[in-house]
């Protein structure tokens, strides 16, 4: 069972992600914005992050450059309805693991969640909403 956080300022995005996460059985904590992700990885020790990049206070792509340095061993997983912010996190790909298009099957995210925590990679399919 892993610890997973989750940093989605959208309520219905994060209340999905967050009971698909439970009902493959691990734990998760969610957050509305990456400055109270940064506020729970100072305080407890996670798995996985997965973020959303366009968030109020601290993007996803800021929070996954703040990691980088303290972090560097976190995997992340991040999503984005932004094709442009899509492209922005595609120039990290040394710190995201992946990134998930909006909207994304729940099928596409157990893969992506479970590829990011066993460090694997199955062939992602742009067609399917990934990137």
């Amino acid at each position: 069972m892993a610890r997973i956080l989750v940093a989605e300022d959208d309520p219905s995005v994060r209340e999905l992600v967050t009971r698909v996460i439970q009902t493959m059985g691990h734990q998760v904590q969610a957050v509305t914005d990456g400055a109270f992700a940064l506020e729970a990885l100072q305080m407890d020790d996670f798995d996985l992050l997965l973020t959303d990049i366009v968030m109020p206070r601290l993007d996803g792509i800021a929070l996954a450059l703040k990691l980088a340095k303290s972090r560097p061993d976190l995997p992340i997983l991040m999503m984005t309805g932004y094709a442009h912010e899509r492209q922005r996190a595609h120039d990290l790909e040394v710190l995201v693991h992946r990134v998930l298009t909006k909207p994304f099957t729940v099928d596409q995210f157990r893969t992506a969640l479970r590829d990011a925590l066993t460090g694997s990679e199955t062939e992602p399919t742009r067609a399917a909403g990934w990137a």
